[in-house]
């Protein structure tokens, strides 16, 4: 099957993949009455004397706003919100699917950071969560921070965290497979953009071990000139030890290489040079090493993000059940211990006695995996003192 012909084939027929259902049937002059006017006013006036009713008497408690300026969309790089749409539709179909979160597709024409946080403040009021979604960086950095400041609901950029909690969870299993120890691993993560970064942080904080970036022009260290805001940020924390180099130079001894890069930057000779390396090969279509020849290189335990070898490393098992769990005590954030608790509940979807090689990770198909999460997130909230309900 050519996926993409039979995609497109079947975005023409159905010409959109989400509709709009009323959860309220209009048969009648009071069904009008009531869910219209005159009656409509009654809760109107309820929410104007107490904002936090709007979250009890119309659909936001369960609704996420799915925003893109269509800068970053997959690998297809800035192609514009409209030529975005097909995707956010996509992700509040899986919402929906995984997590039964109603979720709304937005596309904002804009390429001014001043602008996009503005207009997602402004309509945030509508929601009980944002889902930033393929936004480049290092612009994504700053309009998560200061929306996160503006809002008073949960702003989630999956591109980061949700990429990075479902890598935590994989590198969580990995290990155990492997017998490596937590706090002494040497990770490499090659791609420093905003999923890399949020990956690297997220490592850091979980203890895993000394993370080493790489980005296209070899290692980054602190003090290096021309990083990015979110490079420079995460160069105080990382390369504990003050490598310079190339990538190659970087994998040499490493425990873990982590890509979120292009195709073909790694060799099965980089592999070979490894400390029988567990390899999460995950640029998309095409990893940076194939699976097979990772392997070949003596790789102990391989994750990609396509469907079609072991070990999809996909986000669709975190933000469903995130958003789930923020939205159902109504969180005023998403903070880093719930990113780590979810990391460790997707993990401990799979028992040790079924963990292999090959078996590191739910199934992204598996529909348990959200509520699991989103109990976990849900928990963390109240323990947090950030639930409102």
């Amino acid at each position: 099957m050519d996926v993409n012909q039979e995609s497109l084939k079947m975005h023409y027929e159905l010409e959109g993949k989400i509709e709009v259902i009323s959860r309220k049937k209009i048969e009648t002059r009071e069904d009008l009455s009531l869910a219209y006017t005159p009656g409509v006013a009654e809760p109107c006036r309820v929410i104007s004397r107490n904002y936090e009713e709007s979250f009890r008497l119309t659909r936001r408690s369960h609704l996420v706003a799915v925003i893109t300026d269509g800068t970053a969309v997959l690998g297809l790089g800035d192609i514009g919100p409209a030529a975005g749409m097909p995707v956010m539709e996509g992700k509040c179909a899986l919402f929906k699917e995984f997590g039964d979160v109603d979720a709304i597709p937005l596309c904002v024409d804009s390429k001014d950071t001043d602008t996009i946080v503005n207009t997602i403040y402004l309509i945030s009021k509508s929601f009980g969560g944002i889902n930033l979604e393929d936004i480049a960086a290092p612009r994504c950095f700053e309009i998560e921070r200061r929306l996160k400041e503006l809002c008073d609901i949960p702003v989630f950029h999956d591109d980061q965290h949700g990429t990075a909690i479902v890598v935590a969870a994989a590198l969580i299993n990995a290990i155990k497979v492997t017998r490596k120890t937590m706090g002494q691993l040497k990770i490499v993560i090659n791609g420093a953009g905003a999923a890399g970064i949020a990956i690297g942080k997220l490592l850091i904080r979980m203890g895993f071990g000394n993370v080493v970036m790489c980005d296209i022009r070899g290692i980054i260290c602190e003090g290096d000139e021309g990083l990015t805001s979110g490079q420079e940020e995460i160069s105080h924390i990382s390369n504990q030890n003050h490598e310079h180099g190339t990538l190659e130079d970087a994998l040499k001894g490493a425990d873990v290489f982590v890509g979120v890069s292009r195709p073909g930057l790694v060799t099965q000779q980089m592999v070979a040079s490894m400390n029988r390396g567990i390899v999460f090969a995950m640029a998309n279509p095409t990893p940076e090493i194939m699976p097979e020849e990772a392997k070949a290189g003596g790789a102990a335990v391989v994750g990609t993000g396509r469907s079609d070898f072991p070990n999809q490393i996909n986000n669709v098992l975190v933000f469903p059940g995130v958003f789930k769990g923020a939205l159902s005590v109504r969180a005023k954030e998403i903070t880093d211990t719930m990113k780590e608790r979810a990391a460790y509940a997707i993990a401990g979807m799979i028992p040790d006695s079924e963990l292999t090689p090959e078996n590191i990770i739910p199934s992204p198909l598996n529909k348990e995996v959200a509520a699991v999460v989103a109990n976990a997130v849900a928990t963390t909230a109240i323990e947090e003192g950030i639930a409102r309900i």
